[in-house]
């Protein structure tokens, strides 16, 4: 495990964003395993720019979101197909049709989750996938548990992370209860993973994850197991770091 310590929230963007173009130059059809959330927005911000520069060119990459939420439509503000066209997709010149997140509006779980994981193999598998980390340690909405799923599934979201979305809706009664999330597995086969933190408040959470021991109930610390992951995190997510 590769990890580059950075100033700020930033130069955390910048650096991760330079892992992800590199990928994109050097192999110009890869498939980008993708994460939603507050903190790759800038690192999606730093993409966007490099592009209006004439620096990548995304007219042959294929993108496979980490999560949906359950039961949300794609037009919602607060659905991660709508997060990724806001922050992304419209800002690039990515194919619509190459671009993959868990169908949200599929009531049938089983469908949904095995529609997903076909995407992924009939793709070749990622690339690279990125990652943010939860305060508890979840990956995806993979949250702490007693075992490490494999696949893609439905997931009932834990009360701290309802919680800890709830400030994306008018209210907590609003935030959906379930959401499809590729599987711990899934994630594993990732040729590559890139994981970016930034805060105080996920010291803990990456420190377990970098050298606790590997156990479900963090989610994250299986990535000591992967053979190439890369962790981009600011000073304050890296305190209790040595």
């Amino acid at each position: 495990m590769k990890i580059i310590r950075t100033k700020d929230y930033g130069e955390m963007s910048r650096r991760a964003a330079g892992i992800l173009a590199a990928q994109v130059i050097l192999k110009p059809d890869s498939v980008l395993g993708l994460a939603t959330g507050s903190t790759p927005e800038g690192l999606y911000r730093e993409l966007a720019e490099m592009y209006e520069r004439g620096e990548l060119d995304f007219s042959d990459i294929h993108t496979v979101n980490l999560d949906e939420y359950r039961g949300i439509s794609t037009d919602n503000d607060q659905s991660y197909r709508f997060f990724m066209q806001k922050h992304l997709f419209s800002k690039v010149n990515i194919r619509p049709e190459c671009t993959f997140v868990p169908n949200g509006e599929e009531a049938d779980a089983e469908k949904a989750c095995a529609a997903h994981e076909a995407v992924i193999k009939k793709l070749g598998g990622i690339d690279i996938q990125l990652l943010g980390i939860g305060n508890n340690g979840h990956i995806g909405f993979n949250e702490p548990g007693t075992e490490f799923v494999n696949e893609t599934h439905c997931v009932a979201l834990t009360e701290s992370t309802i919680a800890a979305n709830a400030r994306f809706f008018a209210s907590v009664s609003e935030v959906p209860k379930e959401a499809y999330t590729m599987g711990i597995g899934t994630i594993m086969r990732a040729k590559k993973i890139l994981l970016v933190a930034n805060g105080e408040q996920k010291a803990e959470a990456l420190y377990r994850t970098c050298c606790g021991p590997v156990t479900p109930e963090v989610p994250a610390s299986v990535l000591q197991l992967h053979p190439n992951v890369t962790v981009v995190a600011d000073e304050a997510a890296l305190s209790k770091m040595v």
